[in-house]
């Protein structure tokens, strides 16, 4: 594993889940640091579409459509619920959320 790809995390709420996309950014022990990924951005509102980070290599990244990082702050899971991993952030992508992340960490 290392930071910037892009893995598969099974969500779940009640009886039901599917798999979506996690950007995995670092680990700790058995817990990694991962922000989840989107592509419902315009029905979001200002406040907050200003926290998700727009993927502009996202066929590169492995996704299939344009996709968004939730950055306003990243969840921590055990790293045993990660599937599979399907991508990677091109490079002006990990710079421009590491960027991006420093931006929103001002605003705070």
């Amino acid at each position: 594993m290392s930071a910037f790809e892009i893995y598969l995390y099974y969500v779940s709420w009640g009886t039901d889940g599917k798999l979506r996309p996690v950007l995995f950014f670092s680990q700790t022990g058995q817990n990694v640091s991962i922000f989840t990924i989107t592509t419902k951005y315009e029905t979001k509102s200002d406040k907050i579409q200003a926290n998700f980070f727009k993927i502009v290599d996202w066929a590169q990244a492995g996704l299939s459509k344009q996709s968004y990082i939730d950055a306003k702050s990243p969840n921590e899971v055990p790293v045993s619920l990660l599937k599979k991993p399907i991508g990677k952030l091109t490079e002006r992508d990990r710079t421009q959320f590491l960027l991006f992340l420093s931006e929103l960490s001002k605003k705070d």
